[in-house]
């Protein structure tokens, strides 16, 4: 039971492993993304004009939703890279 919190209950191999390199990249990758497009909906936002399609707010809540997911995708990033050194024992 050496770095488990809770001892295995189902069916699942003793040497499973969970996929933290995957979620590593995707995180990596998915962080500077989430942050591009957050800038560019709220300067597009910013820019917007009456009559113009879409609409203000609908490129605000797509600004807000984006900055969010960025958010998460750092603390991801962070838990990741935090699970990755417990395991290596550095």
């Amino acid at each position: 039971m050496i770095g488990r919190r809770y001892p295995r209950t189902g069916t699942e191999p003793a040497t499973a492993q969970s996929p933290l390199g995957l979620r590593l990249l995707l995180s990596a990758v998915f962080v500077p993304l989430f942050c591009a497009a957050a800038a560019f909906f709220a300067l597009w936002a910013a820019d917007w004009s009456p009559g113009d399609s879409p609409g203000r707010g609908a490129l605000v809540a797509l600004a807000a939703v984006c900055a969010a997911l960025a958010v998460l995708a750092a603390v991801d990033l962070m838990v990741v890279v935090r699970r990755m050194r417990r395991e290596r024992g550095t």
